[in-house]
């Protein structure tokens, strides 16, 4: 496998040839980078980098893909390097320009036609250089007792046809009942597994990404908490849901909060049991270790550990070539 990002198409491809998803991690800098790709390295196993608007305060997109490009020498798994929720065409024309392999524009909460005329600029852009583009039509948020909230607006299969057809999209994050950050719910929840289920049968060769896909662990909850923290009544997707989803068809997992809730957990619990600790590098190495674990389980817990050597090494130039025929 050669050393270098792989477009993002080509992870998904091989998922779907054997029915497993590939996680998609929030990365923002060295450190995260190095965790996520030694975790990968470990279980011989392809995983994504995304970043966006959310962590260009912290890098903006050309030195986030420096950074990027710089780790990824010390690797050889196969990786892509995503931008997430991507919220203009000069953003990801940027972010083209920086190196990343995959591009997300999120218009989803602009009317369709908005929607779907952007994307068709972004593959115009994207596809030239071999990029994978990914859409999102739909918006997130959950299901209560099979009753959508009013504000939710679930992804029509049919829809979602039309969609793919007239933008050229790659791949599409859906919307069955998910929602961003730790408190997605406030009961068990309900999905809309058959949206995945029929979406995935109208479009089979578009690969499918499951957004705001993290579990909230109740005992990293209860971790945060115990240190301090103030967490309460945090509830996420169950992993058996998720796993459901990708056997129906989703070849993509976003996840990022139950990352985030590990990390502060172990540094929580550092500079209670240290109090007199004002070391970074010992309070963000237990931080690393923590996230290390996780990103273990989510590699196990989606079937993609052990999966390095089902990709061939195509790069973005053998991409092109295949958008172009």
């Amino acid at each position: 496998m050669p050393k270098g990002f792989l477009p993002m198409n080509e992870l998904l491809r091989a998922a779907a040839a054997d029915g497993y998803a590939v996680p998609s991690f929030c990365a923002w800098n060295a450190e995260s980078m190095i965790t996520v790709l030694s975790v990968a390295a470990d279980l011989r196993a392809p995983v994504i980098l995304m970043n966006g608007p959310g962590e260009y305060p912290l890098l903006g997109p050309s030195d986030m893909a420096a950074v990027a490009h710089t780790v990824i020498r010390r690797f050889s798994q196969p990786v892509a390097l995503h931008l997430d929720h991507g919220n203009s065409v000069p953003l990801v024309c940027e972010c083209l320009a920086a190196g990343y392999t995959s591009v997300m524009l999120d218009f989803s909460q602009r009317p369709y036609r908005e929607n779907a005329a952007a994307q068709r600029e972004v593959v115009q852009l994207a596809h030239p250089r071999g990029v994978t583009v990914e859409g999102e039509l739909g918006t997130l948020g959950g299901i209560e007792d099979e009753i959508a909230a009013s504000h939710i607006i679930l992804t029509n299969p049919e829809d979602a046809k039309k969609f793919v057809e007239q933008t050229g999209v790659d791949a599409l994050a859906i919307a069955i009942g998910t929602s961003h950050g730790a408190y997605k719910f406030k009961a068990t929840p309900t999905l809309a597994m058959d949206i995945v289920e029929k979406t995935h049968k109208l479009i089979p060769n578009t690969y499918l990404v499951m957004h705001g896909s993290s579990s909230v662990p109740k005992e990293l909850v209860d971790e945060v908490n115990k240190f301090g923290g103030k967490v309460p009544n945090a509830m996420g997707v169950p992993i058996h849901m998720i796993q459901q989803a990708i056997k129906l068809g989703v070849r993509k997992i976003n996840i990022d909060t139950d990352g985030r809730l590990a990390f502060t957990a172990a540094i929580r619990k550092y500079f209670v049991e240290h109090p007199e600790g004002f070391d970074q590098r010992k309070y963000l190495g237990e931080a690393r270790q923590a996230i290390f674990t996780w990103i273990q389980s989510k590699m196990k817990d989606f079937g993609t550990a052990g999966h390095a050597n089902d990709y061939k090494g195509i790069t973005l130039k053998d991409t092109m070539a295949r958008y172009a025929k």
